[in-house]
Formats: C-alpha cells, structure tokens, sequence
C-alpha cells in the first residue's frame, strides 16, 4: 500500500512517530532542503501535522536518502534485531499485518533462527558433514573475531560491546570471505544469541523509528510500498523475492543445484520448489546471482553475457533487447526493469479481469487459495480477492508464478484459452479488457515503455504509440464530460497544420489540446510546441472561433520546458503530465457532484496539480 493511502486510514496520533522523524531529517538540511521547502510554503501551513498526505508522501520521497542512513546507522549495531524484524517486513505480504500475526511471525522467526544456529554449528563440528574444510575454517575465523570483539572489552572492565570500528572490519572479513546475508546472520548470532523481546517493545521500536504505522482501532500494523523498498537497500536484497523466484524458476535446475551447493544448502529432500525458496531465503545476492552464480565455472565475460541475454529474451521472454554494453549495465537494467514493474500500480489486466481470474483459478485449483496465504504469509483465511491483494501490492502474473506449468496448462484448456506459446501470457491475454487496460496504462504509452508494457499485458507496435497516447487522451476528455469536436478539428486541420484534440465549450470558444510522448524522462521542445500553438490558433481565428486556454499532454516535462511556459503568456499555454490527468478523471468518476469537469479549473495553473484539481471536486 502506498505511504499516502496509509496515511489516509490514520488518524494525526498515529502519524505522529513518522512526522516527527521526518521533522528531525529536514531539521538537519536535507541535500533536497530547496525543493522541501518549496513543497511547505506552497501550502501554507506551518509544520509537517497540518500538511496534506500528498504533499507528505512528496517530503518523504525528497528524504530518503537521509532516511536510509538513519536506519542504517541502527541497523549495524550487531546486538541490534533489527535485521530479524526488517527481514519479516520486507517479505512480500508483510506490509499489512494484524498485531497478533506479527507476533506470530517474529517468534516463528526466532525458533527457525534458532535452529538454523544448531544446525550450522553441529555442521561445523561434524568431519563427515557437507561442509568443505575451507568453509569450516572461514566459520570458525568470523566466529572467533566476533568473539573477540564483543568480549575484549570485559578486560579493561568496560562493557562488553562492538565498536563501529570493530564492526567495520568484522564486514570486511564477511564480505571477502563471500558470506551471505544469511551466514553473517547466523555467525553472529551463534555468538551472541537473540533473545526474545516484548512484542510492544518491538513495535514501539520501529514505530519510533518512522518505519511502521500502528491503527490502534484495528490493531493493524502498516508498512508503505515506499518504506519496503528502502529496507531492502538495508538488507542489502535489490529486487523483491516475488521477482527473484520468477528469475529462479526460469532457469534449470542443475544451475540452482550449482548455486545450492556453493553455499552449502542441502538439496538432498529438497523438490525444486523448497531449492528455489532456500536460495532466496539465503539472501544471497541478486546481482552476485546474476554476474557469478548461474555461469558455469570458467566462464569467460563473453559467455556470461551472452547467458544473461538468454535469460532476458528466452527463460523470461521479453521481445526488446536487454540494454548495456558491460555485464554490470545488463545487470543494473534487469534490477531496474523489476523496480519499475513494482512501482508500477498498473495490474497487467483491468481490475475487473484480475477479480474474475481469481474466481476462476479458485474453482479450478481448490488449493491455490491456501498456497496463495502460504507463500505472502496473508492472515485472512480467503485471500483470492484482488482488492485485498493489491493492497499487498500482488498482481495477476505474481499469482500465476505460483502455479506449476501443468496446471497452467490444464487451466487454459479448461477455459479454452490459447495453449501455444507462453501460458502465462495466454492467461493474462484472455483475462484482458482492452479499454480499461489501456487507459491503466495510459502513462507507459506515454513514455513509449514497450518492456513494460508487455509485463502489464500490452502488445503494441512502437510506431503505434503516438496515435493510441492521443486516442486515449481524447477518450479521457470525453469522460470528463467534453465535446471533443472531430467535425471542426477537420475543417480547421491542413496538410502542413493538424490539431490533435479540439475541446469545443460553445459560443465558438475552444481549448485547443496537443498530445507529446517521449522516451526521456523529460519533454524539453518548447520552440517546436510554441510554433504549433501559434499555427493551430491562427487557424482557429480564421473560422472566427477563440482559443480560451492550450494544454499540452505529456507523461513529464523538464523543468526547463515548464519555465519556459511560464514566460511564454501569448500562448496561454498549460501543461498537464498524463498521471495527473489519470488521477483527475479518476477523482471525477468518483464524485455525483459534477457531470461535467468544470474546466475553469484547468485554467490557472502552468503546470497543473491534480491534489488542488481533485481537493475542488470533491467539495
């Protein structure tokens, strides 16, 4: 769930924690202070409390860098557990939970912790385990340093504890010896075991510290979409583990096996689903998995990438090529393009598809609802609604990873769905309703995003973009209660001049609308913009009709573009990102109140904000 939504459910007590670690961060002078600033004053409120959850949300994406340190700066206190809570938080599933279950989860997670210690311990004592003889020795150097330096302070009766600098070093020694996550973990606390605490003081604990939300009228703990993310660069885990185990379960299993055994995994009664959850339960490293872990021994750097293309284009299948030169650069794409899939709130199919797919796996697989509650550690009993699990942030293809190719394949042939090719596609085809599809993924057309376009569900041509970007802004237009006027658009439109959307308000008044895609992060041709303006309005004037307002659709705008518009005032130019017009008929559809936008509204602004657009409309 994303931290403004959160913060809508909460009352300002609840909020309280989380404002004023907040406060503290722009206290100190942020590198984003500026930009922070701006955000306060536009306002016009004094303090964080008596800002809107918009602008809030806005704040804490300016901080979190400074945010990440102040978590990090507590996470490397060895005696710490926050790496055992962070852990439960980050899983996928976690970031709604009940009191209860958390307390559930954390002794669960204690015991297997516990056991896992034993386990290790009697591995390296045991001369006939699995262990190799250099492993041993690693384990028994890090145990001993830790020892070392937890105790070496009781001879100068000081208290025993690990310095920053001692720890510093103990990470060193961790990260050349090659140590997951999980074996650092386990060292160290084989040495210093973790002892159960208060479940009230553990919550205390990372509610001070801004990173869950308590509702004390549901006793329901929170964790925003936003804040997982950062815990994840804390815990060093770069995409989600729903994405790892897609990775993992397009590759063969002789290649888990290898990665099995390199870091002393028992595969022995083990079936290929529990390796690929013992890997990512290992915490073994994406990028490492990607650059070293699934290339056979003696890979050359050719070889390595021409193996991480494979897995970009045949085990995953996506049609466009994997992007970068250096294996680093393919790498980095393959975590970004997984980063963008999660941000994404688009589900891949409309939302009403997504609720009928679930019904219909429901019926079809009897079982899938307790593998589904299983796997994300859902509390509710029937977890196959797509409300509740896209507040957990699961889409259709999450669910449909579940699922072992025979069934999938058994489920297309029972729905009569196409059973050639990618059975998971086929599934996310049939489910498709186009319209709504689209309109969810109006921002990605916008920025030409064919990758993930295709992960949400749509296949269309590049040279396509241009003209479904503008169909789509008209049907949204239309929606809004506009005449969008085809007829006058064809009179006034020439060989050379050719007007995108023509909002026809009567009494021959206009507002003339041109639609931009980009694949930059920022639309940036004010000249070219500005000469067409100025040709579309003489035009306009020719049929003694009047251009009361123009407004440019783009999926962004580069800081410079919206400047220049600021000073360009013959123009009577506005800009409107397609997000924010997405967000705007969304608001709309949702209140009695108008039947038609009042278009006054689109009117003031130079670059239109959709919070004071949507705030107005709801009055």
């Amino acid at each position: 769930m994303k931290l403004e939504k959160i913060l809508n459910n909460l009352n300002s007590l609840e909020k309280n924690s989380f404002i004023k670690v907040i406060d503290g961060i722009i206290g100190a002078k942020p590198k984003n202070i500026k930009a922070i600033d701006k955000l306060i004053s536009d306002t016009d409120k004094s303090g964080l409390k008596g800002l809107d959850n918009v602008v809030i949300s806005k704040i804490f994406s300016l901080v979190e860098d400074e945010f990440l340190q102040k978590i990090n700066s507590e996470f490397v206190n060895i005696a710490s557990q926050l790496d055992i809570l962070i852990d439960i938080i980050i899983r996928d599933g976690n970031c709604i939970m009940k009191q209860d279950w958390f307390a559930r989860l954390y002794e669960k997670e204690l015991k297997t912790l516990s056991l896992k210690i034993k386990e290790l311990e009697a591995d390296i004592e045991n001369p006939k385990s699995d262990l190799s003889d250099i492993r041993k020795r690693d384990y028994s150097i890090y145990k001993a340093c830790i020892f070392t330096a937890f105790n070496n302070d009781l001879a100068s009766n000081r208290e025993a504890k690990i310095t920053d600098d001692e720890l510093s070093i103990l990470l060193t020694l961790a990260k050349e010896m090659e140590f997951t996550q999980s074996e650092v973990r386990l060292m160290n606390y084989n040495v210093l075991p973790p002892q159960k605490a208060e479940i009230d003081e553990v919550l205390a604990e990372l509610k001070n510290l801004g990173i869950i939300f308590i509702s004390k009228k549901t006793s329901t703990i929170y964790i925003a979409d936003e804040m997982v993310k950062l815990l994840r660069c804390v815990r060093e885990k770069e995409i989600a583990d729903k994405f790892f185990r897609r990775v993992l379960r397009s590759i063969k299993e002789p290649q888990i096996n290898a990665v099995c055994r390199r870091h002393n995994i028992n595969t022995k009664s083990l079936d290929h689903e529990a390796k690929i959850r013992s890997v990512i339960e290992e915490g073994i490293s994406f990028s490492s998995f990607l650059s070293e872990e699934i290339h056979k021994e003696g890979s050359n750097l050719t070889s390595k990438k021409k193996t991480i293309n494979d897995l970009w284009s045949v085990n995953l299948k996506y049609d466009t090529p994997l992007k970068g030169v250096t294996l680093e650069e393919k790498i980095y794409n393959i975590i970004l393009h997984f980063e963008q899939v999660e941000r994404d709130d688009k589900v891949g199919i409309s939302i009403d598809g997504y609720e009928q797919l679930l019904t219909d796996l429901g019926d079809f697989l009897p079982k899938l609802n307790l593998a589904v509650k299983n796997e994300f550690e859902l509390q509710e009993e029937v977890v196959l609604k797509s409300d509740l699990l896209l507040d957990y942030n699961i889409k259709p293809r999450d669910i449909l990873d579940l699922i072992n190719g025979v069934e999938l394949q058994a489920f297309c042939k029972d729905r009569e769905l196409k059973v050639r090719g990618d059975n998971i596609q086929n599934i996310l085809d049939g489910y498709k309703d186009s319209e709504n599809l689209y309109l969810e993924n109006y921002a990605n057309i916008g920025f030409r995003n064919l990758n993930e376009l295709k992960e949400n569900g749509i296949v269309i041509k590049e040279a396509e973009l241009g003209i479904k970007f503008e169909d789509l802004t008209k049907s949204i237009f239309e929606q809004l209660g506009f005449n969008v006027d085809e007829v006058l658009k064809k009179e006034l439109n020439t060989k050379k001049d050719k007007i995108d959307i023509l909002l026809n308000l009567g009494n021959n008044e206009l507002i003339l609308v041109e639609c931009k895609t980009i694949k930059e992060s920022g639309y940036n041709k004010f000249s070219a913009v500005s000469r067409q303006m100025q040709s579309y309005t003489k035009l306009a004037e020719g049929m003694d009709c009047k251009i009361i307002k123009s407004l440019l659709v783009a999926p962004d705008f580069s800081e410079d573009f919206v400047e220049e518009t600021a000073e360009e005032y013959e123009l009577n130019l506005s800009l409107i990102t397609a997000e924010s017009l997405l967000k705007i008929l969304e608001a709309f559809k949702s209140t009695t109140k108008h039947k038609t936008f009042p278009y006054k509204l689109l009117l003031r602004d130079v670059l239109i904000q959709e919070d004071r657009i949507i705030k107005a409309i709801g009055k």
